[in-house]
């Protein structure tokens, strides 16, 4: 490792944009925005769990109220897991020795302490905020920014059925960045094994490709013919607004968001929202039951199925796309090997990401302000037919 004020080699380089841990540079990049962090649906009222993001052991709560909680994931008295004690009210309660715990991170008893024990006694605690099914915290310094980033206006239409997942792979977050930001391998890893919507929607064909910096992120442009335009608008640091086919032919293209959040520097949480046009009662329940049905997939679940017997999932929609992409990053390791990769004009959204990255990293260990990225004044308009991304 270089030393103070050595400069970083291009290994050095490439390898701090992988590691997420709280004190690594992309860390606290990454700290510096809101990241989902869970679905709102599998956290129940009075109910309490363990969450490790960003490189840091959490425990996520929902009070009697409802509303969320984010706080340390041990006590600091006998260093015990938080979430295997009792939610009482809208406190946490410890297992070991009932030291109980405020939203805030405040202690507020520690029964055989006293009083004035649990009053010097303060955890850590990150706000939350629920948009579109999934619980977004701050886990920067200070006060949290606006929630408006994240925010898209297709997400908040009327007449949509909005449907959040998530799921675990094990590999780093940022080469599943990367693949959406790499237009050409639809062309490719979207028509392996079986073909899908999304593959017979963007072809074979190779496209022409321009990416821009926006005021949110990067928009990605790929042509690949007059009437197969495919655009996705990729918001900073790691999300992703596309749209897809329907689970039918006829049905409307549904708008998405993807995010992938360090768990650490070799598993990512990987989280979907699904903005689905309502097609009237019969329709909606039909597309509902497809979820309950198959929106549980994850192919990391499935990996000796798919990398030795190329055993591709049967659903089309909701299955074979990750599949296929999963099978693609995956097979780079849990970490690419940067340092060996030989780039080529293909991968111009990787260089650009990277470099924005490295700008904003730079920033930081300066002390200088990196830059303010803002919701689009005006979002990009995706097509709805003819090429989305993946």
């Amino acid at each position: 490792m270089s030393g103070k004020g050595t400069p970083l080699t291009n290994v050095e380089r490439l390898a701090r944009l992988a590691s997420c841990g709280p004190e690594s540079d992309m860390g606290r990049l990454l700290r510096r925005f809101w990241q989902p962090v869970a679905v709102g649906a599998k956290l129940e009222a009075g109910k309490a769990r363990a969450l490790r993001v960003l490189g840091e052991d959490l425990t996520l709560y929902r009070g009697a109220s409802g509303k969320p909680y984010l706080v340390a994931g041990r006590c600091p008295h006998r260093r015990t897991l938080l979430h295997t004690g009792w939610v009482q009210g809208e406190e946490v309660r410890c297992i070991y020795h009932g030291w109980k715990f405020a939203g805030s991170g405040q202690c507020t008893e520690a029964p055989a302490e006293g009083d004035e024990t649990a009053a010097r006694i303060r955890v850590v605690s990150y706000p939350l905020h629920e948009y579109c099914g999934l619980i977004f915290a701050w886990m920067g310094e200070g006060e949290p920014p606006a929630f408006e980033l994240p925010r898209k206006a297709e997400f908040e239409r009327p007449g949509l059925l909005v449907i959040a997942r998530e799921q675990i792979w094990p590999m780093n977050f940022l080469q599943q960045i990367e693949n959406s930001l790499d237009a050409v391998h639809v062309s490719f890893v979207h028509l392996a094994g079986k073909v899908g919507p999304f593959g017979e929607a963007v072809t074979a064909n190779i496209p022409t490709l321009e990416y821009v910096e926006t005021d949110s992120g990067i928009r990605q442009i790929a042509t690949r013919g007059p009437g197969n335009v495919r655009i996705s608008d990729w918001s900073f640091p790691n999300n992703n607004h596309i749209v897809t086919p329907g689970r039918r032919k006829d049905s409307p293209w549904v708008h998405r968001g993807v995010w992938n959040v360090p768990v650490d520097d070799t598993h990512t949480l990987k989280f979907g929202v699904y903005a689905i046009p309502s097609e009237g009662p019969e329709a909606d329940a039909e597309t509902l039951a497809h979820f309950d049905a198959h929106g549980d997939y994850n192919p990391a679940e499935h990996h000796d199925a798919l990398f030795e017997g190329r055993g591709w999932p049967s659903d089309p929609s909701l299955q074979l796309t990750p599949a296929q992409d999963y099978v693609a990053i995956m097979g780079q390791g849990a970490i690419a090997d940067r340092e060996h990769e030989r780039l080529g004009k293909s991968d111009a959204g990787i260089v650009l990401l990277r470099r924005i990255m490295q700008r904003e990293i730079e920033a930081i260990r300066a002390g200088e302000p990196p830059k303010i990225w803002r919701r689009a004044a005006r979002e990009a308009e995706l097509p709805r037919q003819g090429g989305a991304s993946a």
